[in-house]
């Protein structure tokens, strides 16, 4: 027994020493991660998710663990930890403001961003009732597994406290913002159309008959016309949206 005690020490400091330092990057993450992260969630249950990442993610990539953890618990080195999972927690929360700004899009054309406003942060209906679920949607089709292979394989792309290339973040960020955007104009593009053949339709009604008050005629119109397309497309939309956050978690380090 004694024989095995320093085997078992160093063994204990070690598995610490890992799980400390994947504990700084996976609780930076933490802070931005959809579903996991959010504002909502109370900051002892977040403190649990943590941990519970970190026991999957550290016995993962244990085994070629390089260097000793004493080398990399540095301040540099813990550091570059929290800006790697700030930067991890941002890639996938470009995609919950996708959802958002495809919310604020869609109400805006269809002349609902001020009704029924939501509580919290200030934006449409739309955009809330997309983002819960989209959110719920992402936890049923195994978010939490697919995070925990994104955080794994982050490990092989930007290895232990060493600091990340501004080049690197800069690159990634930008594709990460412009692919935002896109996805924010594809989900939104059927109440762009609708909102588009509303107003064609709704000036030559107005230049046919000048004496009607089209206001009064398409205000009704559009208010349901969009919460019908909106019953129709979420379904749709809220599909097309996981697969796009499936394909970025199959592949998030190439800048597309």
């Amino acid at each position: 027994m004694n024989e095995l005690l320093p085997f078992i020490i160093q063994l204990g400091e070690r598995t610490l020493g890992i799980g400390a330092i994947v504990f700084l990057r996976v609780g930076a993450a933490m802070a931005m991660l959809p579903a996991f992260g959010e504002q909502s969630v109370p900051v002892r249950v977040r403190l649990s998710l943590t941990i519970a990442f970190t026991l999957v993610v550290a016995p993962a990539i244990a085994p070629g663990f390089q260097p000793p953890p004493t080398a990399a618990m540095t301040g540099l080195g813990c550091l570059a930890e929290v800006v790697i999972g700030l930067a991890l927690g941002f890639a996938v929360r470009f995609f919950i403001l996708a959802l958002q700004t495809a919310g604020s899009i869609a109400a805006q054309s269809t002349s609902l961003s001020q009704i029924f406003g939501g509580s919290g942060e200030p934006a449409p209906a739309m955009g809330h009732l997309l983002l819960f679920a989209g959110l719920a949607l992402a936890v049923m089709s195994g978010l939490h597994i697919r995070l925990s292979q994104y955080l794994i394989l982050s490990y092989d792309v930007l290895p232990f406290g060493q600091m990340p290339e501004a080049q690197q973040l800069s690159t990634w960020g930008l594709a990460g913002i412009s692919r935002t955007f896109a996805l924010a104009f594809t989900l939104s593009a059927p109440f762009l159309v609708a909102s588009l053949i509303y107003n064609f339709a709704l000036g030559v009604i107005n230049r046919a008959m000048p004496q009607l008050m089209v206001t009064f005629v398409g205000a009704p119109a559009i208010t349901a016309g969009g919460m019908l397309l909106l019953i129709a497309a979420a379904p749709i939309l809220l599909s097309a949206w996981s697969d796009a956050l499936s394909a970025f978690l199959m592949n998030p380090f190439v800048a597309r």
